[in-house]
Formats: C-alpha cells, sequence, structure tokens
C-alpha cells in the first residue's frame, strides 16, 4: 500500500507501482473502438502509460498533451483511466493529442489492482491514483512514478529521459 495525498488528506493506493527492471504485468483494457487491448498490441514499442484520475481533469488532460509532444515515433503514449472510451476520445481529439492511445478500465479494474494504482480509500476510492510507468520495447519497466498529490503534475523530465 502507498500514501499519496488529495488536496493535502491522505488517501491509500491498493499496492506498489511495479519495480524497475521487472517485466510489466500485462493488461486487457478497452480502447475507442470498444476492444479490448494488451501490451501485445502495442508490441516493438516504447511505452509510456500515463495513468490518470480522468482524462477529464485539466491537470490529466495537460498530461496527456504534454507527453504527446514531447515523444517521437518509436514511443506510443497510453493514457489509462476509468473514464469511458467515448469521453477519453472526446478530450484527446480536443487538446490535440493525436499520438496517445486512450485505454479504459471500463470492463474490469484488473489493471488498476495489478499495477498498484486502485485508491482505497477516500472520495477517489475505486479510481486510479496518478501515475506514470515507462516500459521498453519489449515491457521491461524502465522508470516509475506516483504521484505524489492528486493535482500535481508528474516529473515529465525524468519519464521522458528513461526513454532514452
Amino acid at each position: 500500500m502507498a500514501t499519496i495525498t488529495l488536496e493535502g488528506n491522505e488517501i491509500h493506493t491498493n499496492g506498489e507501482l511495479p519495480a524497475v527492471g521487472t517485466q510489466a504485468p500485462d493488461f486487457r483494457l478497452t480502447a475507442k473502438d470498444m476492444t479490448d487491448k494488451t501490451l501485445a498490441d502495442f508490441a516493438g514499442k516504447k511505452k509510456i502509460l500515463n495513468i490518470v484520475v480522468s482524462l477529464e481533469t485539466s491537470f490529466c488532460e495537460v498530461s496527456t498533451k504534454k507527453f504527446n509532444d514531447e515523444t517521437g515515433d518509436d514511443t506510443v503514449v497510453l493514457a489509462i483511466s476509468v473514464d469511458y472510451p467515448i469521453a477519453q476520445t472526446r478530450v484527446v481529439d480536443a487538446v490535440g493529442a493525436d499520438k496517445v492511445v486512450t485505454l479504459s478500465m471500463l470492463r474490469n479494474k484488473n489493471f488498476a489492482k495489478d499495477y498498484g494504482v486502485l485508491i482505497q480509500d477516500g472520495p477517489l476510492e475505486g479510481i486510479c491514483a496518478r501515475a506514470v510507468v515507462v516500459l521498453d520495447e519489449n515491457n521491461k519497466v524502465l522508470y516509475t512514478e506516483l504521484v505524489p498529490e492528486i493535482a500535481q503534475a508528474p516529473d515529465y523530465e525524468k519519464a521522458l529521459a528513461a526513454l532514452k
């Protein structure tokens, strides 16, 4: 279990992020076309998992756009939240995040449990904490960050540096 804050008030996740150097847990998440996606669908690409509370919040929009604009063609940015796929698509289209792939926990929350980001208490119980996980082409974990305050931005520089 990890402790983070929401407007200064402590809340807790169900576990810890995957350790750097380990293989990332596989997942099954829902894409905008309502198909299921797994890590295998992004084989051969570096990946930034931009895990957010909701893409429909301004701070999550900003991180999605920032990662979209700062990554090259060898990297895919996966924006992961509990939002419905249509809402996710509306947000990335509105901010011009054309390289971002949105993935929803619409059908199950195993992703949040397996990655240790499922919020266990407080007003956001049942959704994802804000986190970044960077994977190489073979799904080895290169970098992780559990953002300590929900409304705080992740450390973009460290996450992007891990891709090099």
